[in-house]
């Protein structure tokens, strides 16, 4: 909103506070702060009012860990409303809101947001860990994604349309055609419910996505900028540079819900929470042209995702686990780690290769 007003043709940008709204880095910087201001003004009151309408907390899974029982239980959910809150207040006061790659990331994480908010409505209303049909769920999310990845692809320039690009091989394009933003959508609907899954301790989901969110501003900054993106040889996308702003407040939205949300926890994002920023990570992969980076990236979202998915695949085929428990920080859980051993560790993974993604970009 502020950016729309000093590119006005009336607007005089020879105002020198006026003319810094013009630079990307000074507003991501702006809308970080800002994001992790509105998140801790508003994260009491929205606590203790989500406290009495929920009168009870989130449902507890019986077939979880047993002292989720004792010690979770209680315990408010749909914390995610106060991500959002933050996230999308900071990105509409700093954002470019001319900007088309920008509204397709918001109203992907909106939509993923608003499946999840069903779905902790519903489990809430019921009282149990039911929440909606995974065919109604998947559907919403699927439609969600296939749209966002058409939409994006009609802003890519010609010779990105399409193509699935490579990390550390720029001149490799592999030509999807119309299969394309099917393969979006896989992208964004599985981050989505990758991040879902990891949502299962104090303070595990959050810093793992606050982390890729500070990778992919640089990255949305970098490809954004046509010098920058030839130098670090990374393909250029014209206009993804103002996704820096979005992602900036995603950062300051997600630390300053981990202030409520650090062990043992005031809140849980729930699926409101998990699923939306999922959603966001995906759709901001996808608009990059950073799909494969972002499986780096969010490798732990990854390997959350294998481990249901072994399971449930070796259970049915054998009748055996290969895990005491899935996801796999049930798995440490069963072991006897104890949970902030857990989490940080899980934390300092997600360090390490928020890392590795920044080093397929190549200096020359």
């Amino acid at each position: 909103m502020l950016y729309f007003l000093v590119s006005h043709p009336l607007t005089d940008a020879h105002i020198p506070l006026l003319n810094l709204l013009r630079y990307i880095t000074f507003r991501a910087g702006a809308a970080c702060f800002t994001a992790l201001a509105i998140s801790l003004m508003l994260g009491r009151p929205l606590i203790a009012m989500l406290r009495r309408i929920q009168r009870g907390g989130q449902p507890i899974r019986a077939l979880g860990p047993e002292r989720h029982l004792l010690e979770k239980t209680g315990t408010p959910t749909m914390g995610g409303v106060l991500i959002l809150i933050a996230l999308f207040g900071s990105t509409l006061l700093w954002g470019d809101l001319e900007n088309g790659f920008v509204w397709a990331v918001m109203l992907t994480t909106l939509a993923f947001g608003a499946v999840g908010f069903a779905d902790d409505y519903r489990k809430l209303a019921r009282r149990n860990t039911d929440g909606v049909s995974k065919r109604m769920r998947l559907g919403c999310e699927f439609s969600a994604s296939l749209l966002c990845g058409w939409f994006l692809q009609s802003l890519m320039p010609d010779d990105l349309t399409n193509q699935l690009a490579f990390p550390f091989v720029k001149d490799l394009l592999l030509p999807l055609g119309f299969a394309y933003p099917i393969f979006a959508m896989i992208t964004i609907t599985g981050f989505g419910n990758a991040v879902n899954f990891t949502d299962g301790l104090d303070g595990l989901a959050i810093v793992p996505v606050v982390i890729a969110a500070l990778v992919f501003a640089i990255l949305s900054y970098i490809v954004g900028n046509h010098v920058f993106a030839d130098y670090l040889q990374v393909h250029a996308v014209p206009g993804s540079g103002e996704l820096a702003v979005f992602c900036a407040a995603l950062v300051g939205a997600g630390l300053g819900f981990l202030w409520f949300n650090a062990p043992p926890a005031s809140v849980f994002m729930g699926d409101t929470g998990s699923l939306s920023l999922g959603g966001a990570l995906g759709a901001l992969a996808v608009a990059i042209k950073h799909e494969l980076v972002l499986c780096i990236v969010g490798g732990l979202f990854v390997v959350e995702t294998l481990s249901v998915v072994i399971q449930v695949f070796w259970y049915k085929r054998t009748g055996r686990r290969v895990f005491l428990m899935a996801p796999i920080h049930h798995h440490f859980e069963k072991k006897g780690w104890a949970e902030p051993k857990i989490v940080i560790r899980f934390w300092i993974v997600s360090v390490i290769l928020g890392m590795c993604g920044l080093a397929t970009l190549k200096l020359r």
